[in-house]
């Protein structure tokens, strides 16, 4: 028997069990309003069914279940909470009755089930998935701002534990369908995608006469969450250092790993139904905050352009690389060699000396040797993988590569000497790059013989480990090549942004701006421990004084140094005090940062710092009294700014670009979005009118830019 319910294909048997594959319209099934409306036919008829001995719930799509209308919870404004309530608990009720139907329903898994896909899931009373390691199940929305809110934080806690869920609902985890297994978050796993309506079948027929089966383990008599309730001594004591821990991670910036405390603590605590009611409650409550619309515009739809070529050249065809040569073993270029062999690219490291190629190979050895020891990788992987990679000190190898990347430390006059001397080995039409943080593009390009095919390609460290790439057009850079370099950083499974020719690029631009700050605060008096700590407390991971001692102060010096060669010192901004600062630092202190035996910090044996006694009395003043608040916004709005003036330029293409490269490449705070989007939901005209503020009364750099002037006399927002 077959019934036609928009959305779902429904099939019953001869035994009694309806096969319903899900096939809504659009790419993926998804929580749209076709679902709901379909949702509530195929339960009226489930519902309605003689002889019903079994429901498996299935799909004809690649993705078991894509989960909630982003769409729909982007546009949430406040006032409207009753709404998104009312539609919540009608997605929640359908759950409830899909699993008090009078047979057991079973989840066919075929394909990755996250958020609203992964709740689905969990309400049916057995999953059995398809055993392939590339299928993601889970509840990620706390990386959206975000909780799990139909049913998943209470489902998960009465499935596994107070403890055990946790992992999976406050930090987001994801596990493939054999981890799923262990830890008993599926029941089954089956090795073909035909198997998977039939095993099922088969299941609903072996359990019969088990009355169980077609119950939730909340829903049978005697239930008791495992591992113990909330209220049990040795949870209890868990759940007592649990928000303080919390709070170390997030300084009080994300609420949404908050609530989902929160509401785990209550569904190990109330009963199922009045749990269920606490969850909906507090995900309207996130559904509504700034946080969670700058989270969802950057991290989902921004993302999705971001890595869906919104910038790449169109109507060009997409390339691959297989054969990268790369200029220089250090740490950049041994990290550009890894992620390269390990997307099966073949590599020439290049080198001055033998030696040196030679230590950048074992890098990767060492990191997969690491890899080999969690079980992740296997010693033929790894082989595999190495002998992708030449290392050598012979400019002969780099013969025939259709990319070559040099890695070479910030001096323009070496790398022009290197463009020439390695550039004529290319293959014909190939790809000349810098990995270059901030030195032009285009003086670079005039070594080369064809500047068409000369580019930016800006990795961050550690390359192996950091998701972004800038990719930076010169003038003269064709469209073609660019195409070529963002097909180059998909290929290694990294995101690309495109900026303009600019020096500092978009990226080390602003972040330098954060770092300038600084040292402004530094000079003016304010207490150098308290400006580290509180740059920590809007959500940088380190603080303008630490980041000089990690990267070097005389790498800053080095950089100035060039700038100066070039004529573009001070061309973006007035570095000046902050130039003072770090020759004060270098030259009359001898504080060349952490691995020359200290800089702003005194590093001690135990591995444990503090700031160097000497500060105080280079800088410190006493008398000084700047608000807390204003040490926050300086140091966050500098970078804002920057980023705001850089779109303003036109020196990065899109505001995707900017949020993308803010947060994944200079660790923008994940709560802003990004330095553009923190801009919408702060308010145009009120981040105009504290610009303006602080500009009075500490100087010009906070002037508000044209751009958001004008967007905000508009009443436009960044998009």
């Amino acid at each position: 028997m077959t019934v036609n319910i928009s959305g779902f294909n429904y099939n019953k048997d001869a035994d009694g069990i309806v096969t319903v594959t899900m096939n809504m319209s659009g790419p993926v099934n998804a929580m749209t309003d076709e679902y709901r409306d379909g949702m509530e036919a195929l339960l009226n008829q489930l519902e309605a069914e003689e002889n019903l001995n079994g429901v498996i719930i299935a799909s004809a799509k690649d993705v078991f279940f894509a989960g909630g209308d982003l769409n729909n919870l982007a546009n949430a404004e406040p006032g409207n909470e009753a709404y998104y309530l009312s539609e919540l608990e009608k997605v929640k009720a359908h759950f409830r009755r899909l699993e008090k139907l009078p047979a057991p329903v079973v989840a066919a898994i075929n394909g990755a089930a996250l958020g609203g896909g992964w709740e689905l899931s969990l309400g049916c009373n057995y999953r059995i998935a398809l055993n392939d390691p590339k299928i993601k199940l889970g509840l990620p929305e706390v990386s959206l701002g975000l909780l799990p809110g139909a049913g998943g934080i209470v489902r998960t806690v009465n499935l596994l534990g107070v403890q055990n869920a946790l992992p999976y609902v406050m930090e987001g985890k994801q596990v493939d369908p054999a981890k799923a297994l262990k830890a008993g978050l599926v029941n089954e796993l089956v090795d073909s995608r035909d198997e998977l309506v039939s095993r099922a079948k088969i299941w609903i027929l072996e359990n019969k006469d088990n009355e169980d089966a077609g119950k939730q383990p909340w829903d049978r008599k005697g239930h008791k969450i495992p591992g113990g309730s909330s209220n049990d001594p040795h949870v209890a004591q868990m759940l007592v250092m649990a928000p303080a821990m919390l709070r170390m991670n997030t300084k009080g910036l994300l609420p949404a790993p908050e609530r989902i405390l929160d509401v785990a603590v209550e569904a190990g605590r109330l009963t199922f139904d009045a749990a269920l009611k606490v969850e909906s409650s507090a995900f309207v409550t996130l559904v509504m905050s700034p946080v969670a619309k700058n989270m969802i515009n950057t991290f989902f739809f921004q993302m999705n352009q971001v890595n869906g070529g919104a910038s790449r050249p169109k109507d060009i065809e997409r390339t691959k690389v297989k054969k990268i040569g790369i200029l220089g073993a250090g740490v950049m270029g041994q990290g550009i060699a890894l992620v390269s062999a390990l997307n099966g690219i073949e590599v020439v490291l290049k080198d001055l000396s033998q030696e040196s190629a030679d230590k950048g190979k074992a890098y990767s050895d060492k990191v997969l040797s690491k890899r080999i020891k969690k079980g992740r990788m296997t010693e033929e992987k790894k082989d595999g993988i190495l002998s992708l990679i030449t290392a050598t000190n012979n400019n002969e190898d780099l013969q025939g590569c259709d990319l070559i990347i040099e890695a070479v430390f910030e001096d323009i006059n070496l790398k022009k000497k290197i463009i020439e001397e390695t550039e004529p080995f290319l293959a014909e039409n190939g790809v000349f790059g810098s990995n270059t943080s901030s030195l032009p593009i285009g003086r670079m390009a005039e070594s080369s013989q064809k500047p068409e095919n000369f580019i930016g390609v800006h990795f961050f460290s550690p390359v192996d480990r950091m998701p972004l790439v800038e990719i930076i057009c010169g003038d003269k850079t064709s469209q073609k090549t660019l195409a070529k370099a963002f097909d180059y950083a998909q290929q290694i499974k990294k995101t690309p942004i495109v900026v303009n020719d600019s020096y500092g690029f978009f990226t080390s631009r602003t972040f330098g701006s954060y770092l300038d700050e600084g040292m402004q605060l530094l000079k003016e008096g304010f207490h150098p421990v308290a400006l580290d700590n509180l740059a920590q407390s809007i959500g940088m991971a380190l603080g303008p004084l630490a980041i000089f001692d990690e990267v070097s102060l005389h790498s800053s010096i080095n950089a100035t140094k060039s700038a100066k060669e070039l004529g573009l010192l001070d061309s973006v901004s007035d570095g000046s005090l902050a130039r003072s600062v770090i020759d004060t630092m270098v030259n009359e202190k001898n504080r060349g940062g952490r691995h020359h035996g200290g800089g702003f910090y005194q590093y001690n044996e135990d591995g444990s710092k503090e700031i160097w006694s000497g500060l105080f009395d280079l800088y410190y003043n006493k008398e000084v009294e700047i608000s807390k608040e204003d040490v926050r916004d300086r140091l966050l709005f500098r970078q804002v700014i920057e980023a705001l003036k850089g779109l303003e330029e036109g020196v990065v293409h899109s505001v995707a670009d900017a949020n993308i490269g803010t947060i994944m490449g200079i660790g923008a705070p994940a709560w802003t979005g990004g330095y553009i989007q923190f801009v919408n939901t702060y308010g145009l005209q009120k981040f105009v009118l504290r610009c303006n503020e602080l500009a009075d009364q500490y100087g010009e750099r906070f002037r508000a830019p044209a751009i958001v002037i004008e967007k905000a006399e508009k009443n436009e927002l960044f998009v």
